[in-house]
């Protein structure tokens, strides 16, 4: 773990490294648009690594209740909207040059690189890091359009405290290096 946070702080000394922190979705969606508008004019040398899982589905602010819920008007029903999705509005119009990272966590493998792959389709970004809940702390695919990549770590590396965000962080500065070139 000191190694990644020795590399965290040198990126983030160096400016190469723009960690966004927010406490709601609004929130959240507003600065990704800002961040977004702002690197945009840096083309192919900005990576979005869009780890956040913010959720699928939320309650917005004007639906939620003023007052306390009382337990004796029986059950409660809980209706959700679903979250906008950013990911078309980013590599479409706020920063269309820009090298994109989305996850997909699912419960079920035997959908994960379907689902994947329809993300990149239908989003037109660059990579997709699949991951499986079960085993989402030590195994991912790197889905590209052309490619599946799996990264997992070994018995040794677990041991010594290895994180699979490592691995993922390190592969990925290749493929954008690649993707900058190109």
């Amino acid at each position: 773990l000191l190694p990644a946070l020795r590399e965290y702080q040198r990126a983030t000394e160096a400016g190469a490294l723009l960690a966004i922190e927010f406490t709601g979705l609004a929130e959240y969606l507003a600065l990704l648009r800002a961040a977004a508008r702002a690197l945009a004019p840096l083309g192919s040398s900005v990576m979005f690594y869009l780890a956040a899982a913010v959720s699928d589905f939320y309650i917005p602010a004007s639906e939620m209740p003023e007052h306390k819920i009382q337990s004796s008007e029986g059950p409660l029903q809980i209706t959700m909207k679903m979250v906008p999705k950013m990911l078309s509005p980013l590599v479409r119009d706020w920063a269309p040059e820009a090298f994109v990272i989305s996850f997909k966590l699912e419960t079920d493998p035997q959908i994960l690189l379907d689902k994947s792959q329809q993300a990149l389709e239908k989003y037109r970004h660059q990579v997709v890091v699949a991951n499986v809940l079960e085993s989402r702390r030590t195994s991912v695919i790197i889905v590209t359009r052309d490619s599946q990549t799996p990264l997992s770590l070994s018995d040794k590396e677990i041991a010594q405290g290895v994180e699979i965000e490592e691995k993922i962080v390190s592969y990925l500065q290749g493929q954008h290096t690649a993707f900058i070139e190109r």
